[in-house]
């Protein structure tokens, strides 16, 4: 069984194209044309209408671009403001991208200790035991984000599940929003900041689950609006993934994406959300319903961007 490092990695080099593919879908994303459709279709429940949009706009942007983006990243918010039928669209999603070859990278943040957290980790990448004795796998998703601010007794119970069934997780390191440097960048009695310490432990959590391809399943985010603490975070963290979100809406452009990555132009993914999601609002040459060319057009836009600035790296 292939560990999650190496299918990552794996598809990445078969498809030359270091990106992943964010769905936090809102509403307000979607064409009119679909939220009609759906609010036709079940005119009584319109939770239940507005879920069942969701998913079939993700449907038709999996569609656009599965062979050319290795992966997706749901953010498990955007599915859980919806109640019961959002987590349907999102398990549902999870499970077509997958049929369509991509890897699935679950934006959870989950935060916890000792049962609690095994619950998560089995919930998301595990399997959970039911009234019949079976253990179906619930959300199957291949890899988790978490938040490693507890310290190993959150981060253990997904790293056992992570062992036991081939998955991986990336931990918050120094992430992509304004007041990240409020606490990531504070110096610490031994000099070093708070991220660099963070990224010393996944460093180290991450020994045992090493692939063949060199990287371990036990991942990093670091947002690409850092840029040189990115290529400091890769120095402390020679072989783990890093998950590297900030990208096209949030502000930072090729460059500044693949800071992380290594010498070689490898080990990191850059997720694009909004700016795939979006991308046919800014079409005027196109059609409403042709949302999905936009968004492949921008997938290619960005796919080769992020190769380009690869070969003539600014941030070392």
């Amino acid at each position: 069984m292939k560990n999650f490092a190496d299918r990552l990695t794996d598809r990445i080099k078969q498809l030359n194209n270091p990106t992943v593919m964010g769905l936090d879908p809102m509403l307000s994303y979607i064409p009119d044309y679909l939220l009609t459709e759906w609010r036709n279709e079940v005119p009584n429940n319109m939770q239940q209408a507005s879920a069942m949009a969701i998913f079939d706009y993700n449907r038709l942007l999996i569609d656009s671009v599965c062979d050319i983006v290795p992966a997706i990243k749901p953010q498990f918010a955007y599915y859980e403001m919806y109640g019961i039928h959002g987590i349907m669209a999102l398990i549902k999603t999870i499970k077509y991208a997958q049929d369509k070859g991509m890897l699935v990278i679950a934006d959870a943040k989950r935060n916890d200790i000792g049962s609690t957290a095994s619950a998560y980790a089995e919930a998301i990448l595990g399997q959970t035991k039911i009234i019949d004795d079976t253990t179906p796998a619930m959300f199957n998703a291949d890899c988790v984000t978490v938040n490693g601010y507890l310290g190993l007794d959150g981060i253990k119970p997904f790293l056992d599940v992570s062992e036991r069934v081939g998955k991986g997780i990336f931990v918050l390191v120094r992430t992509s929003n304004p007041s990240a440097g409020d606490i990531q960048d504070l110096e610490l009695k031994d000099g070093k900041t708070v991220y660099q310490t963070m990224a010393a432990k996944v460093n180290t959590w991450g020994e045992t689950l090493v692939g063949d391809n060199g990287f371990s399943s036990v991942g990093a985010v670091v947002g690409a609006t850092w840029p040189e603490q990115a290529v400091e975070a890769r120095k402390i963290m020679p072989n783990n993934l890093i998950l590297v979100p900030g990208y096209g809406a949030q502000g930072a452009g090729a460059d500044a994406a693949v800071a992380s990555f290594t010498s070689e132009g490898t080990g990191s993914i850059v997720n694009a959300s909004r700016s795939l999601m979006c991308a046919w609002k800014k079409r005027t040459d196109l059609e409403v319903s042709e949302f999905q060319k936009a968004t492949r057009d921008e997938a290619i836009d960005m796919r080769n961007s992020l190769n380009s600035a690869l070969k003539d790296r600014k941030y070392v």
